[in-house]
């Protein structure tokens, strides 16, 4: 129909097999490196916190890999999740773009997190993990990490960001309902997270930092592996289920993306919903531009140094290839928390290295404006992260407004705000501020990179 607003696929038309992008790249990915040895990892350096599965996963070249049938029984729960045709925003903005959006707020936790967390939760449990530490931002992949242990008998623990901790308590909640503890990050459980605290008592965490910790807690406890919610490879390929859907869902509403677009933090979600679409252009050539959105106060893609880098703060993890602003940059504690990375996922930054990838960095301000827009036309509050690619979807709109020519505009809509009110509060009483980052601590934070031979 013409006129349809949403675009629905049955059970039956969940992905069978994640889509790998490393298959279909011109250029292979630069691998991730050892910090004691500078040479690339293998199996042996990552067994210590991961199962072997992932492990396969994070480095395979295969286009497809096969999703499990425990893992497509429990994305039932909400998947495929609607395809929306933003109809009342397009009148709104008196555009003739088209607009669609990919709702991943149906999920049970509320974003496209559960696609990850409750893959790693099948293949740790199928390794005999019974406790997965994690760390988490806004809280969103807290949430479903929580959500997804909660289904596999797996005990979770938590190390939030602090200024999101103190910011969302409805989050910590969601997390404690599903059974996971959760603590503010940096804390005194850990020795990476006292070494912090004992520089800067009042320090506001950061993803980086949350990260160490949890990090640290897996590494010296034999029962206990790490589960990440972004970054790494395997994690943007389970979240491909959300572009192949949509590829699908497109065809069924009849028009093929003249831009597909998202934001990106770690970048999980932008590949989960670019990558399938890049995938089309490289094996059929059919054109598509590719936009991720990211904060100003943390431009990694825009203003980061692409170089070999550390993924957390304590220098606990392998060195990873990317778009960074340096492990040690804390940026300021503006609302999108799951934004608040130093790194972008190697897959990404590589993609973007090779052109495949645009990047626009923005200020909250104008993301909240673009937000209450979404809200007010199409009844769905997006969560602060998300309202970044609603932001680049409006002013797409409206460039095709100011040309008079009509396009197709599809962003990823990665969660629901509705534990993030207070932000929406202070936007609405003027208090929210545009934030950007210190360029002093930025470029000292650069000058820290790990020197590596490779490069």
């Amino acid at each position: 129909m013409s006129d349809s607003v949403k675009y629905l696929l049955p059970e039956d038309r969940i992905p069978r097999a994640w889509y790998n992008l490393a298959a279909d790249l011109p250029v292979p990915l630069p691998p991730s490196l050892s910090p004691a040895t500078g040479k690339p990892l293998g199996p042996d350096d990552l067994a210590p916190i991961f199962p072997m599965a992932l492990i396969a996963q994070e480095v395979s070249t295969e286009r497809e890999i096969e999703i499990p049938e425990p893992v497509r029984d429990i994305y039932r729960l909400w998947r495929p999740s609607p395809l929306v045709r933003a109809r009342r925003m397009e009148k709104a903005l008196d555009t003739p773009a088209r607009i669609f959006f990919k709702y991943e707020g149906v999920s049970p936790a509320g974003s496209h997190k559960p696609n990850t967390a409750v893959a790693q939760a099948f293949y740790n449990r199928e390794a005999g993990i019974r406790k997965l530490s994690t760390e988490t931002g806004a809280g969103q992949w807290g949430s479903s990490l929580a959500f997804a242990g909660s289904l596999f008998g797996i005990e979770v623990k938590v190390y939030m960001v602090r200024v999101s901790y103190n910011q969302k308590p409805y989050r910590r909640a969601l997390m404690e309902t599903y059974g996971a503890t959760c603590i503010a990050s940096p804390s005194n459980e850990t020795a990476s997270g006292r070494a912090f605290l004992s520089a800067n008592p009042d320090s506001p965490g950061s993803l980086g930092i949350a990260i160490s910790e949890a990090v640290e807690v897996a590494a010296q406890n034999a029962d206990t592996n790490y589960a990440l919610g972004s970054v790494l490879n395997h994690v943007g390929m389970h979240q491909s289920v959300i572009g192949l859907e949509a590829i699908e869902q497109m065809e069924m509403a009849g028009f093929w993306p003249d831009v597909v677009i998202a934001c990106a933090g770690g970048g999980s979600n932008f590949a989960g919903m670019a990558f399938p679409f890049l995938g089309k252009k490289l094996r059929e050539g059919k054109d598509v531009r590719v936009l991720a959105v990211e904060p100003a106060a943390c431009p990694t893609l825009t203003r980061g140094t692409y170089a070999y880098d550390f993924g957390d703060t304590a220098h606990l993890t392998p060195l990873m290839k990317m778009h960074t602003l340096g492990s040690t940059f804390v940026p300021p504690g503006f609302h999108a928390g799951g934004l608040r990375y130093h790194g972008m996922a190697p897959m990404v930054s590589h993609a973007r290295e090779l052109g495949l990838v645009e990047a626009r960095a923005v200020h909250q301000n104008g993301c909240f404006e673009a937000g209450l827009l979404l809200a007010r036309c199409e009844g769905i509050v997006p969560a602060p992260e998300s309202t970044h690619a609603v932001r680049a979807a409006v002013d797409e709109a409206l460039a095709a407004k100011a040309e008079g020519k009509p396009r197709t505009i599809l962003f990823n809509l990665s969660g629901h705000g509705h534990f993030d009110m207070q932000a929406y509060m202070d936007y609405l009483s003027g208090k929210l501020e545009d934030r950007d980052y210190d360029a002093a601590a930025l470029n000292a934070s650069l000058e820290l990179l790990p020197k590596v031979a490779a490069e």
